[in-house]
């Protein structure tokens, strides 16, 4: 193989991967949008929905990292002091910027999640983080939304404060 050739063929592949990446990053934020602001669920129904959406069969892992919990419907060892319900997906690549613009859109849509509100102490940014915002909700209930770059991977989350954290 020539030199030429050996170059044609490596960048065909970066661009393949790149490729992949922004495909897996579409799927990863439009579950995210489609489920992680939708109340009720468990682990198991936020996972099958996720997979629905990013067309994964059953039998393949998610394109994307998945953490979930609502400790409201049950136990969440290591579940975030002060927050009720996580839901959070990052995948690979500097996603941060489409992130932010689909998530704030997301937000937009009826039924609007809540007005930007300040910070709670339980929540800060971390090295790489992009966007954080304290939200007021509905019957005085509080969400931390955010979108942060960790060792290459992206991640969007929101957090629902428990109560008494509000």
């Amino acid at each position: 193989m020539t030199a030429q050739a050996a170059y044609g063929l490596a960048l065909a592949v970066s661009l393949a991967g790149s490729a992949a990446h922004a495909g897996e990053a579409r799927d990863a934020i439009r579950a995210f949008n489609a489920h992680c602001f939708t109340k009720g669920m468990t682990q198991e129904q936020a996972e099958r929905r996720m997979r629905e959406t990013s067309g994964t069969p059953a039998s393949a892992p998610l394109p994307f990292t998945l953490t979930f919990y609502d400790t409201t419907i049950a136990p969440a060892p290591g579940a975030h002091p002060g927050t009720d319900r996580r839901c959070e997906v990052t995948f690979d690549g500097d996603h941060t910027a489409e992130a932010i613009a689909a998530l704030r859109e997301q937000m937009q849509t009826p039924p609007v999640f809540g007005t930007a509100g300040m910070l709670p102490p339980t929540h800060a940014p971390e090295a790489g983080t992009a966007l954080i915002e304290g939200r007021d909700l509905p019957r005085g209930r509080r969400a931390v939304v955010h979108v942060t770059l960790r060792n290459g991977r992206t991640a969007i989350g929101v957090d629902r404060l428990s109560p008494e954290v509000n």
